[in-house]
Formats: C-alpha cells, structure tokens, sequence
C-alpha cells in the first residue's frame, strides 16, 4: 500500500476535492483504495454524501490513542474514515501523547494488506492533526492554487517541510498541482509561471471550473459519478495519472490525456 497525503496549510485549495476523486478515479481502475479525512470541517465525508458521522468512526482514537482505524464507512467504491467535528478535539489530546504523531502511520501499516493506495485529507492549518496525516504518508501531494494566496502559502510550506523532515527524512513531495488555474486572467498566467520556475515536480494545472465541483460536492458524488466525461472530469484523470506517475503507483487512467 503506498499512502499518498494531500497536504496544504491553506483552505480552500482544493485538497478534499482531489483527495475524493483522485481516490475515485483510482478504484475505478481497479485499485483497492482507503480515504481517511482529518479534517474536522469533513468537507471529505460530506461530499461523499457520508452522514450522521459519531466520533467513534473517526480517527480520533488512532489520532489520541493509537488505537487501530475504526471500521471504514463503503462509498461509491471507496472504503472512507469519515471525519465529525468532534476530530477538533483530538488536536490538544495528542500534545500531551509522546509518538502520537506516528500513530495512524502505525495503524496504516496494520491494514496495508488490504488497500493499494491510501489518501489522507488534511486540514487546513499546521497542527496536530496535520502533522499526524504527514508523517502518515509516503509522500505529499500539494495542491496550490494560481492565486496570491497560493503564492503566500509557500514559505509556511516550506518551513513545515523542513519540520516534518526532522522526524522522517524520507518524506518527498510527489508533486504539486496547481489548482483553480483560469488561463484567461494575466494574473492566473503570471502566477503558474512563476510556480514552474520554484516547484518541481509540477503537474498540468486544474482549471478553475467551480460549478460542476460546487454541484457534485452538494450531490455527494466524486465527480465521475455526477458529471463523467466533462471537462472537470478530463482534468481529474489527468491529474490522477499524473500522481500515479509521480508517487510511482503503476496506475494506467483510461482516458487520461495532457
């Protein structure tokens, strides 16, 4: 099982959207896929049309614990840990627990036999929990929007880094996808450019088609479930091949084009 964490400290950057439905497109392929959502806004869980979440479900117990992953909820031909509010709780319980942040990395390897890839929503900030889903991960995925925003995200990502490298020296970014690109703004132009020049490896950008993401996500359904074959959905077996390629997954996305 190769466990890939979507990691950004910045909100809205399109992490649980990716992390939803490159997990999609990926057991659509014939992968045995996990999802867990650490985030305790459950952007993840909700927009796979996952309700009624107890903390019990969550990986509040792994997170605080280290006890084994709850049992996960079965949904459009993923297997999620769902996430609650109530995972919030978890950041200051873990400041108190020597190795908690290893423990869903621990609990990751205990069902590895089971799964081919794992993909770890993260919150958006730099806390407990999402230290605990980055030093879960073989390797981080980072999408950054073509916005100031994702320009000034950088410098905390790259302290987080070097943070997070202090207590696993193996961790890599597998690649980073520019998210919201809109190719008719100078400033959406300007600012891709500038990320090819500071950030490798980097994938074909995402445009900024927010209608069908904001419809699918109210839907509960990953993209290629409520719009297959639009253009989102082009972009989404794109990127998923491209991650594919980068974390060394040996994934073949029918339909994905450049």
């Amino acid at each position: 099982m190769r466990t890939l964490t979507l990691f950004n400290h910045a909100g809205g950057v399109m992490k649980s959207s990716l992390t939803r439905d490159v997990g999609h497109t990926l057991a659509a392929a014939g992968q045995r896929v996990l999802l867990v959502d650490l985030d305790p806004q459950a952007n993840l869980t909700d927009w796979l049309g996952v309700t009624d979440v107890t903390q019990a479900q969550t990986a509040y117990g792994t997170a605080t614990r280290g006890a084994p992953l709850p049992t996960p909820a079965a949904i459009h031909g993923l297997h999620l840990i769902p996430s609650d509010v109530s995972l919030a709780l978890a950041e200051g319980q873990m400041m108190g627990v020597v190795g908690a942040h290893l423990h869903l990395r621990q609990a990751l390897s205990e069902v590895s036999a089971h799964y081919d890839v794992a993909l770890i929503d993260s919150p958006p900030s730099l806390g407990q929990l999402s230290i605990l889903g980055a030093l879960a991960a073989d390797h981080l995925v980072v999408p950054v929007p073509t916005r100031q925003k994702g320009m000034n995200a950088l410098a905390g990502l790259g302290e987080a880094m070097a943070t997070y490298r202090k207590l696993r020296p193996d961790l890599t970014v597998a690649l980073y996808v520019p998210t919201l690109y809109d190719a008719r703004r100078s400033h959406d132009r300007e600012a891709y450019e500038t990320l090819k020049s500071m950030l490798h490896p980097l994938a074909s950008p995402i445009a900024d088609r927010g209608a069908v993401w904001n419809d699918s996500a109210s839907a509960g359904q990953p993209v290629g479930v409520y719009a297959p074959g639009s253009p989102v959905h082009r972009d989404v077996l794109r990127v998923t091949q491209e991650i594919s390629d980068a974390a060394g997954l040996g994934v073949s996305i029918s339909g994905a084009t450049a």
